[in-house]
């Protein structure tokens, strides 16, 4: 299935649409050994994009010397999702927290925005970052959200069974709440797609800006008690079943809403 390169540059986490773009108008990027431009389109699956001569999505190892890498961090408030501040205002990104030597490329799997905080995959295999990252897999992403108000079972309801954002219901979302108070609730989310901050425009329609979120899982792997702004390497059972999770063929009802995504051009994987 083709995306727009920019789309697919972004879902890597090389920065915003726009400085994607930036980078295909340079000439940085390359469709099966043909320089790209502003507009082309490619399917990761089955197509080699490059940019500066680097695999987006590896296939394989990249080397015998720089091999896969699997790394989960604890992402705090204010930290970016990206691999360089586009910007250039200063920010601190994921990328900074990470400080070794000799593991090359390594990227985000999904975008957490600067709000928010919690579980971020690090890594080197594209493949399993694609896999992991696209709609069609239908992949959980499990969040404690702090919700502001007494949210009432009604509307609750309501954002379970789905709530019309950018013209489309978002799918049916489970949503158990932890606790509940005069002034906060806190929910458990869980979600199989990913549009762009989801959860906060969702809450926000609702009535219930979201106060704090935290995301606690990506498919099989755990944030568990990772300290906020600390990282780990995964241990091999962990990328064993992720690399299950990933190898997994998606369901009928993913690929086609995949599909109808695609068309419409939507984010894949953004930020909750």
């Amino acid at each position: 299935m083709q995306e727009r390169l920019q789309k697919l540059m972004a879902r890597a986490n090389l920065g915003s649409r726009r400085s994607c773009e930036e980078i295909i108008a340079a000439g940085r990027v390359a469709v099966n050994g043909r320089v790209a431009k502003l507009g082309d389109k490619a399917d990761p699956d089955t197509d080699r994009i490059e940019v500066d001569g680097r695999p987006l999505f590896a296939a394989a190892s990249p080397s015998a010397h720089e091999p896969f890498v699997y790394i989960a961090l604890n992402k705090p408030r204010g930290v970016i999702s990206s691999l360089e501040d586009e910007l250039e205002e200063g920010r601190t990104t994921v990328r900074d927290l990470i400080q070794i030597e000799g593991v090359g490329h390594i990227y985000p799997v999904g975008r957490l925005d600067k709000p928010s905080e919690g579980l971020v995959l690090m890594t080197n295999d594209g493949a399993l970052a694609h896999r992991l990252t696209h709609p069609r897999y239908e992949h959980e992403k499990v969040y404690e959200v702090t919700v502001e108000g007494h949210i009432a079972d009604a509307v609750l309801e309501q954002w379970r069974r789905g709530v019309m954002l950018d013209g489309r219901i978002t799918a049916p979302a489970p949503i158990e709440v932890l606790e509940r108070g005069h002034d906060v609730t806190r929910l458990r989310v869980i979600l199989r797609e990913g549009r762009k901050r989801q959860i906060r425009r969702v809450a926000a329609a609702l009535g219930h800006p979201v106060r704090r979120l935290i995301r606690l899982s990506i498919g099989p792997l755990e944030l568990g008690d990772l300290p906020s702004g600390q990282w780990r390497y995964l241990t091999e059972k962990e990328v064993g079943r992720l690399q299950r999770r990933a190898a997994e063929e998606p369901t009928r009802r993913g690929a086609a809403r995949a599909t109808r995504r695609n068309g419409k051009d939507h984010h894949a994987d953004a930020s909750a």
